[in-house]
């Protein structure tokens, strides 16, 4: 049956979400909440998250319990919630409309007069934030839902009484198809995800649609750089951006000032503003670039786009600094594809370091498998490689594989079964003057950690 999910989530009904303590089931959970939704939620671990909405109100359970379920009027479920988990059965047997966190954000997203989604294969959440950033400066009282937390909104989402919302929109599962843009932004379109998609075309043809649902009046702004976004934009009459000649919006009078950038962004050949970045690599120029499209094409005044640049700090869990020890510096990053990983060595090889050890956590085993060689000759780039044993995250490994093989690949790699292990050999080679990088889009974080808390003199 076909439910319209605006009727089930609006002041008066009981919502229960499952999964509630993820990235953006927690904003979710807490955007439903302001907007007088009954809230109850369960997830397989406690957390912060689901500290933080207990403080507000919100009953959130340990475990997946049919009974949880009972007097909720529907349910909303992450995409790593299938349905033979417990709540998600039950509810088809009491006959509970289940629906899909992305169902959940594109209803919410209908009320706003500017929907800004960003979508891409890297690059999202820094770029999402960075429009976050502009919007503020804008005076444009931005809602926001981001998959990663923002210093200036300590969190991963903000509720605005402006009319922006501003969305990090995933492809997984094609959730981004259930968003309403009036704004797609198409950073990059390469092969990911190959657990659910079954090649690069599978992946064009599901941004084709995304960018399909932005209407007439709205715009689709694409990285003219990348041939896959380029390639999913055809027939659109897209709004480019790049930093390669022809794009619309471009990058003049490029300059590195002890590693970040600043440059001319132009529209159409014109100043529209001038860009100081605060955060390193070409990667963040070419984000930098999207988002002032995206602030252009909504009307927004050259100077916030500056102001709202320049404050940008860079998302958590993007190259950011976790402190010292022995004298190398110690950062983590959330970087979890090849070109991603790539991105961010090159990047960290241009900054002066003796050495660049990367202590690299694969993310799923399929991810693993699907781009080997990529992951390979990405992690080629660094002086020192580290590597901790794949995070499963919503797998079981069905292919055998194990970081051990990438180390067997990598001249001088060292594979360690634990974190515990991982941050032990970090602390045994580290060397004053190093820059020492921890990894990937599950826990590896934890290591560096552990590698700050122990005695700064002893290996």
């Amino acid at each position: 049956m076909d439910w319209n999910i605006q009727e089930y989530i609006c002041p008066g009904r009981r919502a229960h979400l499952v999964g509630i303590g993820g990235v953006s089931m927690s904003p979710l959970a807490e955007v439903l909440f302001g907007a007088g939704v009954a809230v109850t939620g369960s997830d397989m671990q406690d957390s912060p998250a689901a500290d933080h909405l207990r403080a507000l109100g919100i009953p959130v359970t340990v475990g997946h319990r049919p009974e949880s379920v009972e007097g909720a009027d529907c349910v909303i479920r992450t995409a790593a919630v299938h349905d033979e988990n417990p709540e998600i059965a039950a509810a088809h047997a009491l006959g509970i409309p289940v629906f899909e966190r992305a169902q959940a954000w594109g209803a919410i997203m209908s009320h706003y007069k500017n929907a800004l989604c960003i979508a891409g294969t890297h690059g999202k959440t820094t770029t999402t934030a960075m429009c976050t950033h502009i919007l503020l400066a804008a005076g444009r009282d931005p809602s926001v839902m981001l998959g990663g937390t923002l210093p200036i909104l300590g969190a991963g989402h903000r509720v605005g009484k402006g009319d922006t919302f501003v969305a990090e929109s995933c492809e997984y599962c094609n959730s981004f198809l259930s968003f309403r843009p009036t704004v797609a932004v198409i950073l990059n379109v390469e092969a990911d995800h190959l657990d659910f998609f079954k090649d690069l075309e599978d992946i064009k043809a599901s941004f084709r649609r995304f960018a399909r649902l932005t209407p007439s009046t709205g715009s689709v702004i694409v990285n003219a750089d990348n041939a896959g976004a380029r390639s999913v934009a055809q027939g659109l009459d897209p709004f480019t951006f790049g930093l390669e000649e022809g794009a619309e919006c471009t990058a003049g009078n490029l300059q590195l000032d002890r590693g970040r950038p600043s440059f001319d962004i132009l529209v159409h050949g014109e100043v529209y503003a001038r860009a100081r970045l605060q955060v390193y690599g070409r990667h963040n120029v070419s984000n930098a670039l999207a988002a002032a499209a995206a602030a252009y094409v909504l009307g927004v005044p050259g100077q916030a786009v500056e102001e709202g640049l320049a404050a940008f700090p860079g998302a958590g869990r993007r190259f950011e600094r976790k402190g010292s020890f022995r004298g190398a510096d110690v950062y983590d990053d959330y970087a979890h594809h090849p070109d991603e990983l790539c991105a961010l060595l090159s990047t960290a090889r241009t900054l002066g370091y003796g050495r660049v050890v990367c202590a690299f956590q694969p993310h799923t085993y399929s991810r693993t498998h699907e781009l080997f060689d990529g992951f390979v000759q990405a992690l080629r780039l660094a002086d020192a490689v580290v590597l901790a044993e794949i995070y499963a995250a919503r797998e079981q490994n069905t292919l055998g594989i194990s970081s051990r093989d990438l180390a067997e690949r990598i001249s001088g790699a060292v594979f360690c079964p634990t974190l515990e292990e991982t941050a032990a050999c970090l602390a045994e080679i580290a060397r004053p003057g190093d820059l020492i990088l921890t990894v990937g889009a599950g826990d590896i974080y934890k290591a560096g950690e552990a590698l700050l808390a122990r005695p700064q003199g002893k290996g």
